[in-house]
């Protein structure tokens, strides 16, 4: 079974459709959504291990230009 998580995304003003564009083309996004609340993107995520997703989050989302932070919610 797949490790599955949440990740809350916070985004710099102006730039939420070019992070979404990205963050829809990475390996192991199932979906990424914009919203409305103290995070503007939620992504879910889903790989063959929490330490992918752990990888992923830290090599490739952070690196996205536009994104501020990150929080991931793993699924139990």
């Amino acid at each position: 079974m797949q490790a599955k998580a949440y990740v809350l995304v916070q985004v710099a003003a102006g730039q939420i459709a070019e992070v979404l564009a990205v963050l829809r083309q990475l390996p192991g996004v199932s979906m990424a959504d914009a919203v409305i609340g103290p995070y503007d993107v939620i992504v879910v995520v889903q790989l063959p291990t929490a330490r992918d997703i752990g990888l992923l989050v830290m090599n490739q989302i952070h690196g996205i230009p536009g994104v501020k932070q990150t929080t991931t919610c793993l699924t139990v």
